[in-house]
C-alpha cells in the first residue's frame, strides 16, 4: 500500500514492517516541501528541544531519544522509558533497531565494492544471482539501489507481515524473502517508476555476498563498523537485542524479541543515536566511498515534488535547507536520520514505537523539525 510521503497515511499495523512509508519516516517532520529559509548555525536551542520531546512522551510514545548537531556541538537528550513495565528511564545511549537504515549501510558496502572495480553498477541481477530473480536480466544493481527495479516488495504481502509478527523467533533465510518477493508480479517494467522495496534490498545483500565471498554480517564489520569505531551498531540475526537497549512498542505489546533475520539487508541492524549520526556524517564526507561512487549515491531520482532518491539515501527539502536522509520503521521502532550534505548539521530521532496517535505523530513531526531546524 502507497503512503505518502509525509508518512501521514497509516496503514493498519500488520502492514508496518520495515518502512512502510515511502522515504521510511521520510518526513516525520522531514520532509517540509516549503521555501527553503536560512536557520541560524547555533545548535537548537534546549528548551525548545526539551519542550518537542515532552510534547512526544505526553502524547503517548513510551521514550525517545534525539541527537543533535551544528558544527563541532553535539547534544543527545533522552525522555520517558527504555521499558515501561520496569519503568526503566531512557538513557541516550540506549541500542534501537533501526530497520530501514541499514538500506544506507547496504548501499554503502555495494558501492565500495564498485569502486574496487570488482562488480558495476550496471551489472543485472541475473550476472551474480543466476536464476534467483525472474526477469533478472533487465534490473540492475543500481536501479535495485534506488527503488526502481519494480521489484514487490514482499513484507506488502499480507501472511508474511502477520507470520513475522505471530511468530517472533522465527528465522527467515534472505532467498526465502526474495522468493515471496518475486512470487507475486512485478509492480512496474524495470528503470520506468519509482516504489520502495525491501525485496530489493533483500537482493543486493546477496549480491553483496556473491561478489566478496564473505557474509553480508561481515563486510559491514570489517568495511564500516569497525573503520568508524561504531562499537554499539550490530548486524543482527538472533530475536535479542544485546546490551542495553530501549524495548520496543507494537500496538501497546512490547516486540523487542523479534528474529531481525525477516529484515536482513533491507532493515537488520541495531545502533545508537551516536553510532548512527557518526556513519552518516562520515559517509557524506567522503570517508567511505571515493568521489566516483559518492557522486554515484547522491544522483536522484524523482518520488514526489521536494523529495528525490539516490542509491540508499533521500534528499529532501526543509524549512532550513537541503537534507540528506534515511529512516526505518520497523516493529515496535521508529528513526530518523538527517544530515547536511558537509555534515555539520544533523539530526537522529529514535523513538521506541511505531504505532502512534495521531496527536503523538504530530508531536514527532515537531520534534524532527526543531530537532533539524533548531
Amino acid at each position: 500500500m502507497a503512503r505518502a510521503p509525509d508518512g501521514r497515511h497509516r496503514p493498519r499495523p500488520y502492514r508496518r514492517l520495515m518502512s512502510r512509508r515511502p522515504l521510511i519516516v521520510l518526513a516525520a517532520g522531514a520532509l517540509c516541501v516549503t521555501a527553503l529559509v536560512a536557520a541560524p548555525a547555533a545548535p537548537a536551542r534546549a528548551d525548545n528541544l526539551d519542550r518537542a520531546l515532552a510534547r512526544l512522551t505526553h502524547a503517548g510514545a513510551p521514550g525517545a531519544v534525539v541527537l543533535v548537531r551544528r558544527g563541532a556541538h553535539t547534544r543527545r537528550v533522552a525522555r520517558g522509558y527504555a521499558d515501561r513495565a520496569t519503568r526503566r528511564p531512557m538513557r541516550a545511549g540506549d541500542r534501537f533497531r533501526i530497520g530501514s537504515l541499514t538500506k544506507t549501510f547496504t548501499a554503502t558496502v555495494v558501492l565500495q565494492l564498485a569502486g574496487e572495480g570488482r562488480l558495476s553498477l550496471d551489472d543485472t541481477v541475473e550476472r551474480w544471482l543466476p536464476g534467483l530473480v525472474p526477469g533478472g536480466e533487465r534490473i540492475t544493481v543500481r536501479q535495485l539501489l534506488n527503488h526502481t527495479s519494480g521489484l514487490f516488495n514482499y513484507t506488502d504481502d499480507e501472511q508474511v507481515l502477520e507470520g513475522m509478527l505471530s511468530d517472533r523467533r522465527r528465522a527467515w533465510s534472505p532467498r526465502e524473502l526474495v522468493a515471496i518477493g518475486t512470487a507475486h508480479p512485478p509492480t512496474f517494467a524495470p528503470g520506468t517508476r519509482w516504489a520502495y522495496s525491501n525485496t530489493g534490498y533483500i537482493v543486493l545483500g546477496l549480491i553483496a555476498e556473491a561478489v566478496d565471498g564473505r557474509p553480508l554480517a561481515t563486510q559491514l564489520e570489517t568495511r564500516i563498523f569497525t573503520p568508524l569505531k561504531l562499537r554499539h551498531t550490530s548486524f543482527d540475526s538472533e530475536p535479542q537485542i544485546a546490551g542495553r537497549y530501549a524495548h520496543g512498542y507494537f500496538v501497546g505489546r512490547d516486540v523487542s524479541v523479534l528474529n531481525p533475520t525477516g529484515a536482513w539487508a533491507a532493515g537488520a541492524m541495531v545502533s545508537t543515536a551516536a553510532d548512527v549520526g557518526r556513519f552518516y556524517r562520515a559517509l557524506l564526507r567522503g570517508r567511505l566511498l571515493r568521489p566516483e561512487e559518492m557522486r554515484a549515491m547522491t544522483t536522484t531520482v524523482p518520488i514526489v515534488p521536494g523529495a528525490r532518491f539516490g542509491l540508499g539515501i533521500a534528499r529532501t527539502r526543509t524549512a532550513c535547507g537541503t537534507t540528506w536522509m534515511h529512516g526505518g520503521d520497523i516493529p515496535g521502532y521508529l528513526t530518523s536520520a538527517q544530515t547536511s550534505a558537509d555534515g555539520r548539521r544533523q539530526a537522529v530521532v529514535m523513538v521506541n514505537t511505531d504505532t502512534l496517535t495521531p496527536r503523538a505523530q504530530r508531536a514527532l513531526d515537531r520534534l524532527t523539525t526543531t530537532a533539524y531546524c533548531g
